[in-house]
């Protein structure tokens, strides 16, 4: 177990952890919870040996192996595979001494090495990895593409699957979710649940720490409290601890009150001197309770919308995307009607990749549409918060800059104040008090840009606010003031976001973002969660095993997507069976079906020798994966040294093939994948 015993922690001049004591158990998932710079991370540095206590005694079991996610971005021209490969320590280890055996030929060595293999879990090692990079949203054909390629973002989801990919007794998570969308989320949930390990968990979101955690340690003005439970329990119990303190702080108090008259009435008489002077001592060897000091909270609100156009927007027939350099369009949304009325609430939900973030940067005027329209109602006010703030920051400069930038744009159009001290005032209400408004931005945490994001909105006085996972960096306190302020906004509200707790605070509407189209989504927040991981096994199932009947779109993204939504077309009312549109809407009708018939005849006739060569290869794998548990079967009986080493070259020359194999597993399977999706496209 870990054990912190009057432990004190200091990082500089400020102390961390105060003379704290503390337990975990094996096995236990811990989450650890408290302000923005109470020291979590510090914890987390004494954990990993980054730092050492400077009193106190702190023990880890020496035989414990320990993960945690590398906070570097990593710089590697690697194949995403191997990267994450390379996080299974216990792996790569054994994979050197079998190198260092086979360098010296020495065939009792090798075959040692080779059971070791066995136990490490190399037969399964690059199916584990791909199947962590696939769970946290690439697709197939990004497996073996450099990481080097990725954007920041997708990056440190390679980091976070090679600790996954770490065997370990203690897991050491701080914010694993903040790079994730909602599918992800869901899918790691589901991983960390199952997670046989102690682990201890950094977070400000409410829904996942309620759901893989039981016991929570709360960091507070030094000191380690420890809750049996998850996080809503914690709250429960959190608030009635307040509250017996608070009561036991008043009857001390009046206790103390009666002590201290019965000392000032009595304490000049001589025939009382003694009981008097009794009292005295007695007051001063009180342990005195102190008062419950609730902390400041940050709440912010939402100006009045000058006016509210209904509808806000209406976006007709219109295909959403981006052209590249070179002045070619790729559409990632096609068909979109939809209408934005004043007042509603919408959550946008999809899976990673299929345009959530499109259809918002559309709607924002940052993108324009590719075909069709969006007509904005006169008066429309968009407040944008970009999913990276620095979209909209600048690194070079401080707060009170970008207010007073932010006023000179805007300022006579709203008929804001826009004095340097109005704009300070304004400021402080955000938390950016004193020298912090004159701090570069690009200085700054997270939490504290997200903040200034939100006052630059609020100053705005936005009718439509458009939020791209706005909670990134945010912790629990500011992200339930945000979540107050948004119920309280009078205007409309569009947000994507994989903060369960605020899409369920906020949102009434859902709409879903998927295959190429937008639709409403009927249901609620669960019905989503179980829907992706039923898609999720559906759809990997079928891209495995490269359905003949229909092309799929089988992409990881689709994958932990709910199904398309209805075509916003097929909404439309029908003609009167008979008539000319109808009969003329039937004869389209099969001629489209021989035109998709003939589609897919094309595509089988393509996809057979794939498919054919696919299915020799998986009997080929087969067979060699009998022949290898009969070898590793052999070598864990005794046996005589020349044989032993024949097994180990054996051994090696079937796990050789079985790698060129399942590799060429990969790329007919990618192969039959991207003919699917072209068919289906």
């Amino acid at each position: 177990m870990i054990t912190l015993k009057n432990v004190t922690l200091r990082r500089g001049s400020k102390v961390v952890l105060d003379n704290v004591s503390t337990t975990i158990n094996p096995g236990e998932n811990v989450g650890l919870v408290g302000r923005n710079g109470a020291g979590k991370s510090s914890l987390f540095a004494l954990l990993s040996g980054k730092l050492h206590e400077d009193g106190g005694d702190f023990h880890i079991p020496s035989s414990w192996r320990m993960a945690e996610v590398a906070q570097n971005m990593p710089e590697t021209d690697q194949s995403a595979t191997s990267f994450v490969l390379e996080g299974d320590t216990r792996l790569a280890e054994v994979q050197q001494r079998l190198i260092d055996a086979e360098a010296s030929d020495d065939g009792m060595a090798i075959a040692h090495a080779y059971s070791d293999l066995h136990d490490a879990g190399a037969h399964d090692a690059v199916a584990r990895a791909q199947a962590l990079i696939l769970g946290l949203g690439f697709r197939v054909s990004e497996l073996e593409q450099p990481v080097n390629s990725f954007s920041g973002g997708w990056r440190m989801r390679l980091q976070l699957a090679r600790a996954l990919m770490c065997p370990s007794d203690l897991l050491l998570l701080d914010e694993p979710t903040n790079h994730l969308d909602l599918d992800a989320l869901v899918w790691l949930e589901a991983w960390l649940k199952r997670y046989a390990g102690t682990m201890i968990v950094i977070s400000h979101d409410r829904e996942f720490l309620d759901a893989i955690t039981n016991v929570t340690l709360q960091i507070q003005a030094g000191q380690l409290n420890r809750y049996g439970g998850n996080y809503s329990k914690f709250e429960e119990l959190r608030a009635q601890q307040l509250e017996l303190q608070q009561a036991s702080y008043a009857k001390q108090q009046e206790k103390m009150a009666h002590l201290q008259r019965f000392i000032d009435r009595f304490k000049a008489k001589a025939s009382k001197a003694k009981q008097a002077q009794s009292r005295v001592k007695q007051l001063e060897r009180m342990e005195k309770i102190g008062p419950v000091l609730a902390e400041a909270e940050f709440t912010f609100e939402f100006k009045e919308p000058a006016n509210l156009p209904n509808p806000m927007l209406a976006i007709s027939d219109a295909s959403f995307g981006y052209v590249d350099e070179d002045g070619n369009a790729t559409t990632i949304l096609r068909g979109v009607n939809r209408s934005v009325l004043a007042g509603q609430r919408i959550g946008i939900l999809g899976a990673n990749g299929q345009g959530k973030s499109t259809l918002v940067k559309t709607i924002a005027r940052t993108m324009r549409p590719l075909s069709g329209s969006v007509t904005e109602g006169k008066g429309l006010n968009i407040g944008y918060f970009a999913q990276q703030e620095l979209d909209v920051l600048r690194p070079a400069e401080n707060p009170l800059e970008h207010m007073i930038r932010l006023a000179k744009e805007l300022g006579p159009d709203l008929k804001q104040p826009s004095r340097e001290q109005d704009l300070r005032s304004y400021l402080g209400t955000f938390n950016f008090t004193g020298d912090m408004v004159k701090q570069a931005v690009g200085t700054m945490s997270g939490g504290e840009k997200a903040r200034l994001v939100l006052a630059m909105i609020v100053w705005q006085r936005p009718n439509l606010l458009l939020l791209d996972e706005p909670t990134n960096h945010l912790d629990l306190a500011t992200r339930e003031a945000l979540a107050m302020a948004l119920n309280d906004f009078d205007g409309t509200v569009m947000l994507v976001s994989h903060d369960r707790a605020l899409l369920r605070s906020v949102c009434e509407d859902f709409w879903m973002v998927g295959r190429g189209v937008v639709g409403p989504f009927d249901g609620d927040l669960d019905d989503y969660q179980r829907y992706l991981l039923e898609e999720s096994r559906r759809l990997r199932e079928e891209a495995r095993l490269a359905d003949q009947a229909q092309p799929v779109d089988a992409t990881p993204h689709a994958a932990v997507s709910p199904a398309a939504p209805p075509s916003p077309s097929a909404e439309k009312p029908t003609s009167p069976a008979g008539s000319p549109a109808a009969t003329a809407g039937a004869r389209d009708g099969r001629e489209q079906r021989k035109l998709d018939a003939q589609a897919r005849q094309q595509l089988a006739e393509r996809t057979r020798p794939l498919k054919k060569e696919l299915e020799q290869t998986d009997k080929r794998l087969g067979t060699l994966g009998a022949e290898r548990a009969e070898l590793e079967s052999r070598l864990a009986q005794p046996l005589p040294p020349a044989e032993i080493a024949d097994c180990g070259r054996r051994l090696k020359a079937v796990n050789d093939e079985v790698a060129q194999l399942e590799e060429r597993w990969l790329e007919i399977s990618a192969a039959l994948e991207e003919m699917s999706g072209v068919a289906a496209g």
